[in-house]
């Protein structure tokens, strides 16, 4: 994967450390509401180990309010700036569904676009991110943040979310997008049962082709499960960020780096 010039393997897997420019975002909503608290989460999300710094100014929990694109823009772009001028390696991957949002934020210095619509909620992201020649992250989900957990019927989940991609896929690369990132969706379009099936099945996700990220951390499907909450979860995340590995996933979307770096390297060493 080609990222800001530097060829990335992903042989080994990765961590993307995740920092969130949002109030209202489940697990750390407006923790880090200053620059400098940013810049400090982040050197030590990079001290850490990860490779991708992915960083969201929308909010895409289950029913989250809507923010506009000028809103977006605003929270964002002083900090990928801030960032990239801090850290000039940095990998900076930008969760966004808007086309501009995307093109701003290459443009100041990201590497990645991390799409959780799969240019579905965008009609110009596709031809964006190719115009941009920038990895793209694509994920599962039906609707929006707003109605996606209307949208759980499925008759079969696994061959669903494949068709997904393979058409999504296809749409990608005749605009020209070369690496494509698939990320099945967990909490997204999916009860609490259907995303561990996901998970149990994932290794099907495989048959794409394309590297697979699993987003996993903190999520409701952990701490719902063993009736806790979001901050009480790391142990949950490890376990099932552990078993994501072992079904393929080539890239931990985390809030825990360091952690998310000892299942990798366990786990590698059972492969050895």
């Amino acid at each position: 994967m080609n990222c800001n010039g530097k060829l990335i393997e992903l042989n080994t897997p990765r961590v993307m450390g995740i920092l969130n420019v949002t109030p209202d975002s489940f697990f750390d909503g407006g923790q880090y509401g200053n620059p400098q608290e940013m810049l400090k989460k982040t050197e030590k999300m990079l001290n850490d180990g990860a490779t991708f710094i992915d960083v969201g100014a929308y909010s895409s929990r289950p029913n989250a309010n809507f923010v506009s694109e000028q809103e977006e823009l605003q929270r964002l772009m002083p900090i990928v700036k801030l960032l990239v001028k801090t850290f000039p390696e940095i990998l900076l991957s930008i969760d966004t569904f808007r086309s501009e949002v995307a093109k701003q934020s290459v443009e100041a210095g990201a590497c990645l676009i991390n799409d959780i619509s799969a240019g579905i909620l965008d009609k110009n992201m596709l031809a964006t991110v190719a115009q941009l020649k920038v990895p793209y992250i694509m994920m599962h989900m039906k609707g929006t943040p707003q109605t996606m957990q209307q949208h759980t019927d499925y008759d079969n989940l696994l061959k669903a979310v494949l068709y997904y991609f393979s058409e999504r896929i296809d749409a990608a690369k005749q605009h020209g997008i070369n690496d494509i990132i698939i990320d099945p969706g967990f909490g997204f379009a999916k009860t609490l049962e259907q995303n561990y099936e996901l998970l149990q099945k994932m290794d099907l996700l495989n048959l794409t082709k394309q590297p697979i990220l699993a987003g996993i951390s903190r999520k409701s499907m952990i701490y719902k499960t063993l009736n806790t909450t979001a901050e009480h979860a790391l142990n949950g995340s490890t376990v099932l960020n552990t078993i994501a590995l072992q079904k393929g996933a080539s890239i931990l979307r985390v809030h825990d780096v360091k952690e998310a770096l000892e299942c990798i390297t366990l786990t590698q060493k059972l492969h050895a």
